[in-house]
């Protein structure tokens, strides 16, 4: 079986390439958020998936590598994907989808509420383009209520 790559796939293809990062995140919702930075490096396996492999400074010091990879089904007619960290034993499985203008790529996924970590919660991982240069990740969490809060906000930049 060999798939052929897709309008979606080649939208992955953006995201190639060796960047760096700085980003702030609370390492609670009641605590301050600070920053931090690091790397990542981007590439293709095969024309369907983006494999991003990360790494930066982690509160308290101490490395966290990070690993996220991203497809397209067309079957299933959306963006499916993973998210694993060294700082978590959770992996995150996305589901999502383009808005309509092509720039923001928004991902669902359900993992351990930060307050009860036997409880689950529903967070979103956004991809957005600015320029072929840069592209920021803003990561929410939803609340009880229904809210969203954004936890974490990185900028990447491409490596020169």
């Amino acid at each position: 079986m060999q798939a052929t790559a897709q309008r979606e796939h080649q939208w992955l293809g953006q995201l190639v390439g060796n960047w760096t990062f700085e980003h702030e995140s609370a390492c609670a919702p009641d605590q301050p958020k600070q920053k931090f930075t690091g790397s990542e490096h981007g590439r293709m396996l095969g024309d369907l998936w983006i494999v991003l492999e990360g790494k930066g400074n982690m509160p308290g010091g101490g490395e966290g590598r990070m690993l996220m990879t991203v497809g397209y089904d067309p079957q299933r007619g959306t963006f499916v994907g993973t998210w694993v960290g060294s700082m978590m034993t959770c992996m995150f499985v996305y589901e999502g989808s383009l808005d309509e203008s092509s720039k923001r790529l928004t991902l669902n996924t359900v993992g351990p509420s930060w307050d009860d970590p036997a409880k689950q919660r529903a967070y979103r991982d956004t991809i957005e383009i600015k320029d072929e240069n840069t592209r920021y990740l803003i990561s929410s969490m939803q609340a009880d209520d229904g809210t969203w809060t954004e936890f974490m906000r990185v900028e990447y930049h491409r490596a020169k």
